[in-house]
């Protein structure tokens, strides 16, 4: 499965690039595959890991302020390995096909 998500603190000013930073320690060092994007962190894994790599966040968050926001996103498609990659590939693969006419 493909999970997008984000974990924001509430109240804790308009910089939240080391409450991010804590965030993706956390989802580093889970060893999945993921994409840091501007607005939220992709992952990809199977079920239990995703979730508990979220509710890892979610905790260390909570650790650090009184309240957060979570937002999650999920695709989950059976069989499907190295999705992310393969979403991107086919993607750039039509794009790539467009441009050639």
């Amino acid at each position: 499965m493909i999970a997008q998500f984000k974990v924001v603190p509430i109240g804790k000013g308009e910089s939240l690039s080391s409450f991010v930073a804590e965030c993706v320690s956390i989802v580093d060092r889970s060893g999945l595959s993921y994409q840091l994007t501007p607005m939220s962190t992709i992952l990809e894994g199977d079920y239990d890991e995703v979730m508990s790599i979220i509710k890892s966040c979610r905790d260390r968050m909570l650790e650090l302020s009184d309240r957060v926001a979570i937002s999650i996103e999920i695709d989950d498609r059976k069989g499907r390995q190295d999705a992310m990659a393969e979403k991107v590939r086919n993607v750039q693969e039509k794009l790539a096909k467009k441009r050639k006419r």
